[in-house]
């Protein structure tokens, strides 16, 4: 099952001419860039990554015979 459209915040500041940012729901996803825009590219990215790696984690680690249900908070 895929859930589409969800919303993430990026908590974003620029220190000594590097704009640095890290997703606030996601744990150890974070970036550093040049430039705002490339870092909130940088960001999209290492998230998709991030939650498609832990999706395959998961999977392996349920084994045969899982199911996928969502939850909303």
């Amino acid at each position: 099952m895929t859930i589409m459209n969800n919303a993430y915040t990026a908590i974003i500041k620029q220190d000594k001419g590097w704009w640095i940012g890290w997703i606030e729901e996601v744990p150890g996803v974070n970036c550093q860039e040049k430039s705002r825009e490339l870092l909130l590219e940088s960001l999209r990215e290492t998230l998709q990554e991030a939650l498609e790696f832990n999706k395959k984690e998961a999977i392996s680690a349920a084994g045969n015979h899982y199911s996928e249900e969502p939850i909303a908070l």
